[in-house]
């Protein structure tokens, strides 16, 4: 049985990714399933020239929060057990990192919604910092 870590990088949420999580619980294949929401540091960027960074991370969390509201909403109806966890740092980075001191099976990216460059990134990203194997939605 699998246990699949499935980061919710965007507003746009991890919902090809949840529908394939419980694909697969559905079929007996995994037995744990971890939302991980990784929040970018709000100090860098042009926004951070405009606005305070209370501002910027309230309005992060509240983007952040919609989407893994409809993410887990797909597990839920599922039945599928998960546990959700927020962690702050660079996408590639943080998920690497935690995928690693968690020992996850597989990390399922939703890449349905990411341009080329930053689906190509990504992935090469996730490749040269952990051994955990990675499974790119699109």
């Amino acid at each position: 049985m699998l246990r699949l870590l499935i980061p919710v990088v965007d507003q746009k949420g991890a919902l090809q990714a949840a529908r394939y999580a419980a694909f697969l619980f559905l079929e007996n294949c995994v037995s744990e399933v971890e939302l991980l929401e990784v929040l970018e540091p709000v100090d860098e960027g042009r926004a951070a020239a405009f606005h305070s960074r209370g501002a910027l991370r309230r309005h992060e969390k509240e983007m952040m929060l919609s989407a893994l509201v409809r993410t887990r909403t797909i597990l839920d109806e599922a039945g599928v057990p998960y546990k959700w966890k927020r962690v702050f740092g660079h996408g590639t980075k943080a998920i690497a990192a935690y995928a690693d001191r968690t020992q996850s099976d597989v990390v399922v990216i939703d890449a349905s919604h990411l341009g080329f460059f930053r689906r190509l990134a990504m992935l090469a990203g996730l490749w040269h910092r952990t051994s955990t194997p990675v499974t790119m939605l699109h």
